[in-house]
């Protein structure tokens, strides 16, 4: 690299003009591969068809594992030189700064770029029905879980999950389904473009588990978490749904924004559907469901503890609404091996 090009520029600039996904990429590189949400994207694009190469300075289990088996080469630590030969398209992840070597030459070369939540939406959720899981915690447990539904009913859902769920093989799936199940994190998008991931996953239907003060290196309070979730439910469309957790009072509150029906889920009385006579045993938890204080179902599940109770009410409700049978959701609720 030369003096010029050392000196040319201290932070990256990227223009927004090649904010934008070419068309048919062949060559990508992944700033941050190992993320959670970066590596399962890297193994879509490669079974996209595309050449797939990506960088980071924290290569360790479980996604550089996973990342292997996919036989993506993972470039450790960030370096100019890693955009030799010159992708099609860079995808920067949110742990890349404005100061980051790879990030400044991606500026100097003026390449087309994407964020992680851009390119999610762009190459796997395009043409498909979002459904997405937020709130403060509960989300993986919901998103593998709802996954594991889909697929038990035969529906060939697609997903990606913030992790790896014991019941599928990776944490993402490309299936020939009409809906795709995302784990949509209120955390910030990139370094050009600072709000949530999950306000690019334009969702037809959302789970909301929870509104909290969290991730206060972004959020200075909890009112600006609460204007995050606003954005989303208003993004939700007229003939969508909101499944929302009846026990929170802010998403109780928050709920009443909505443009679209909302189905209030819970163990409070507020709750159209809610868990009751829960029997936590060593190894399973029984419970009954009820709809409207009538009863819908009995359930045997590994899940354990009421917060994961809440969760699964939450599948049940979205497996209502599309018409799973009570059998194949009594089955795959049993055996959900978790994440």
């Amino acid at each position: 690299m030369t003096l010029e090009n050392k000196t040319h520029t201290l932070l990256a600039e990227l223009s927004p003009s090649l904010n934008m996904a070419p068309p048919n990429p062949h060559r990508v590189h992944l700033m941050g591969i190992c993320g959670v949400g970066m590596a399962p994207l890297a193994g879509i694009l490669k079974q996209r068809g595309c050449l797939v190469t990506g960088s980071d300075q924290n290569v360790y289990p479980p996604m550089s594992h996973f990342l292997e088996g996919l036989a993506i080469p993972v470039l450790e630590g960030y370096d100019p030189r890693n955009l030799n030969p010159l992708p099609d398209l860079v995808i920067v992840g949110n742990v890349i700064t404005k100061h980051n070597p790879e990030a400044m030459e991606l500026s100097r070369l003026k390449l087309p770029y994407l964020s992680m939540p851009q390119a999610l939406a762009h190459f796997a959720m395009k043409d498909k029905r979002s459904i997405v899981v937020c709130g403060t915690h509960g989300k993986t447990t919901t998103t593998a879980l709802t996954a594991w539904i889909l697929e038990q009913a035969g529906m060939q859902p697609s997903f990606m999950v913030g992790g790896i769920p014991n019941n599928f093989q990776g944490s993402f799936q490309l299936g020939n389904g009409p809906y795709f199940i995302i784990e949509g994190d209120e955390y910030d998008t990139a370094f050009f473009d600072k709000g949530p991931k999950f306000l690019h996953y334009k969702p037809w239907i959302a789970i909301l588990t929870s509104i909290e003060f969290d991730h206060a290196d972004i959020y200075p309070d909890l009112q600006h978490v609460v204007e995050s979730f606003r954005k989303l439910i208003t993004l939700i469309p007229p003939e969508g749904l909101l499944i929302a957790n009846a026990d929170d009072p802010v998403v109780r509150q928050e709920s009443s924004r909505a443009k679209c029906p909302v189905i209030k889920y819970g163990l409070s009385e507020e709750a159209e559907w809610k868990a009751i006579a829960l029997n936590f045993q060593e190894d399973q938890t029984r419970l009954k469901i009820l709809k409207q204080d009538k009863e819908y179902m009995p359930l045997i599940t590994p899940l354990y503890g009421e917060h994961n109770i809440s969760n699964l009410l939450a599948t049940v409700v979205l497996s209502h609404f599309l018409d799973v049978d009570q059998q194949h959701l009594s089955e795959a609720v049993k055996g959900f091996g978790g994440r």
